[in-house]
């Protein structure tokens, strides 16, 4: 299987990807997911439209054999150097936003953060800061 992704595409994958990694996809995570489309600049020419077609296919692709390797070695691709921290920005926004991030979650993280060869400190700090915007008093 070789994937062909769209810089749009392999953004929305790396979303559906980690809130699907623990296997309960959450209306939640899928809210969010929405409002990141809609609403970042990385997305401004996007049809929202195609959101729901670009989810099925994500499910297709994961749901094949070596469907996550292949995902996340399109992904890599697909997303240019300037754009790295921010797809892992996006991961780790659906990842927190039920403010617990379960072990499946983590690994995932840790292997987006390999695929797309993103400093430890630089991932560290987009996560501490995603956990400084979840708090609750």
């Amino acid at each position: 299987m070789s994937l062909n992704l769209s810089i749009h595409e392999a953004l929305i994958y790396t979303m559906l990807t980690m809130s699907g990694v623990d296997r309960d996809i959450s209306d939640t995570e899928l809210g969010r997911i929405g409002a990141v489309v809609k609403n970042s600049p990385v997305f401004e020419d996007f049809d929202i439209d195609l959101l729901t077609k670009v989810s099925a296919k994500c499910g297709e692709d994961l749901g094949k054999e070596n469907g996550l390797s292949e995902v996340l070695a399109a992904i890599a691709i697909a997303i240019p150097e300037k754009l790295r921290e921010t797809a892992y920005a996006f991961a780790v926004e659906i990842a927190i936003i039920d403010r617990k991030v379960e072990r499946e979650e983590i690994r995932f993280l840790q292997m987006l953060r390999d695929s797309l060869h993103l400093d430890k400190l630089v991932t560290a700090a987009i996560e501490r800061g995603a956990r400084a915007r979840h708090r609750k008093i």
